[in-house]
């Protein structure tokens, strides 16, 4: 396995400057090109997240150079803090993407994310050709049918469409109402010991309505025949499974879909071997670093 080597950059996002991390194996010789990914965080979280990090070390000792990077209003990035708008995030995808394939070493570039990452990875390569490839783990394509299963029950319904009803309401009179993450989000305590140092706690409104209306699932299909893999836990806590089972129906081909069993939504956290073999052999076949 390659080492990695380090380089903080900085880079311009609809006027906003934002931080990212490039890595590069310690073997690139001079003049040598190698392929490349954007990894995109989750949620309200930043680049230097668990899931982050362990992703890109592992792509970087398989060969590839990184840009790990705070999406704006997250981590090191500018913007308002904690508006993490779907859209917006797509927009600073595709100039992390500008800036990522302006360095003489890279190749091409794929993209991977994670949770909320993935759902603006699957939607960042549907509507940029320039993606050579794409990565969704635990992602999502349906901002409101991932709602309506994340708060099932008929009182957390009921919870979340009376806090939807009452941030319209106060947008309308000009007002910003804040919202707790889990509120948006319900992740289980025994799991958010996996949300990186930093972590965003309470977003705007904006933030829930946009997810509400985003539809990654719309755009799918544009991907191929640039090559997909959906990786999504067998029974995820977090985000709906059948997710990435829709998506999966709506993608041309290639694309592979794998449901791991044995791990929950933080999968990359976990250092699953399943999860690490399926991923490296599918770049081996799919995305060759060389």
């Amino acid at each position: 396995m390659l080492a990695r080597v380090k380089q903080r950059v900085q880079f311009v996002s609809s006027g906003l400057e934002l931080a990212g991390v490039v890595q590069t194996p310690e073997d690139l010789k001079s003049g040598e090109r190698r392929a490349a990914f954007l990894v995109l965080h989750g949620f309200g979280s930043n680049k230097d997240g668990g899931n982050v990090t362990t992703v890109a070390d592992l792509l970087t000792r398989l060969g590839y150079i990184t840009l790990r990077f705070d999406m704006r209003g997250c981590g090191d990035s500018q913007g308002a803090r904690g508006r993490t708008i779907c859209l917006e995030q797509v927009e600073d995808t595709r100039a992390a993407l500008e800036f990522l394939s302006a360095r003489k070493d890279v190749s091409r570039v794929g993209v991977i994310g994670h949770s909320f990452g993935a759902a603006v990875a699957v939607y960042a390569a549907g509507v940029d050709p320039r993606i050579a490839a794409c990565i969704s783990s635990g992602g999502w394509g349906d901002g409101v049918k991932k709602f309506r299963k994340q708060h099932e029950p008929p009182q957390a319904w009921a919870k979340f469409k009376a806090m939807m009803e009452e941030g319209r309401k106060r947008k309308a009179r000009g007002e910003t109402m804040m919202v707790p993450r889990y509120d948006i989000v319900p992740i289980r305590p025994e799991l958010r010991h996996n949300l990186a140092p930093g972590s965003i706690l309470e977003f705007p409104f904006e933030v829930v309505e946009s997810m509400y209306a985003f539809r990654a699932n719309d755009v799918v299909g544009k991907i191929a025949p640039r090559p997909l893999l959906l990786l999504h836990p067998a029974n995820d806590t977090v985000t709906p499974t059948e997710q990435s089972v829709d998506l999966f129906a709506l993608a041309g081909q290639p694309t592979d879909l794998h449901l791991v069993a044995g791990v929950d939504h933080f999968m990359f956290a976990e250092s699953n071997a399943i999860v690490i073999n399926l991923l490296r052999d599918w770049l081996a076949l799919h995305f060759p670093a060389r």
